[in-house]
């Protein structure tokens, strides 16, 4: 314990100095910071997605002198420092997990984010149950934590049948769209389906930015397996057709750890 708060006071001293000495930490501001923040917290998602413990460690490291930049950017504004932010994390997990801190008895994990949304609510920290999903986060990762924020509330399908039973009716509705052609419409009812089927994603337990990141690798590893073949062959993807690529692709498809 004591290492970890002997480490954690070396960082913050480095962070003083760098802010005092260094020409370009001295020039950023809390905008000129955020999309490097976003790009360090992507970074620290690659790692994870790799299950690359050591670079994980590196990005977490990036992170967490993110958070002590702004810290130390809002000091000299007079607005809180390193500590405010310390201490309200520390009230906000007490207050939020009267299960552990208090009397509260919960049965499982939805319990507990049950009461994590209510808890919330009642502290008229936010106006709806939706209000703490940030509007910067990526369509499918917003669209999960809205249908389960709105979960905690009992807005719920009953049975995983009717969620299926919804996919196959937002389906139908796009391809009247499609046969209409009217694209302003198809584009409505493809964002359904897709957020239909995000719901199903739910209740199978899958996590659906997951399951696509892994198609999109799966994908991407076999679409260069063909850039690759072709370049053995002496031949650019252009000079191919669909058919030749797609053999290619289906060949692929059939060697080990290529599923």
């Amino acid at each position: 314990m004591n290492n970890t708060a002997e480490n954690f006071l070396r960082l913050v001293k480095i962070m003083d100095e760098l802010r005092e000495q260094c020409p370009w930490d001295k020039k950023q501001t809390i905008h000129s910071l955020r999309p490097m923040t976003l790009e360090e917290v992507y970074e620290l998602c690659d790692a994870i997605i790799q299950n690359d413990w050591q670079n994980m460690k590196e990005e977490l490291g990036d992170v967490l002198l993110h958070i002590l930049f702004y810290s130390r950017i809002a000091h000299e504004n007079n607005a809180f420092n390193i500590n405010d932010v310390i201490n309200t994390i520390c009230e906000k997990l007490i207050t939020r997990h009267p299960h552990i801190y208090g009397d509260v008895i919960v049965k499982d994990e939805n319990d507990v984010k049950r009461n994590w949304e209510q808890i919330k609510l009642k502290q008229g920290k936010k106006e709806s149950v939706l209000s703490g999903v940030p509007k910067t986060l990526p369509a499918v990762i917003k669209a999960t934590r809205m249908q389960e924020k709105a979960k905690q509330v009992g807005f719920e399908w009953k049975k995983i049948e009717d969620v299926w039973e919804k996919v196959n009716e937002e389906i139908l509705e796009l391809q009247t769209a499609i046969k209409a052609n009217q694209q302003q419409q198809i584009e409505v009812e493809f964002g359904d389906v897709l957020f239909s089927l995000i719901n199903y994603a739910r209740f199978l337990n899958v996590d659906a930015e997951a399951a696509l990141e892994k198609t999109n690798q799966k994908f991407k590893n076999r679409f260069q397996q063909i850039e690759a073949i072709a370049k053995t062959q002496g031949k650019s993807l252009t000079d191919m057709s669909l058919e030749e690529m797609d053999a290619i692709w289906n060949k692929i498809k059939k060697l080990p750890n290529n599923t």
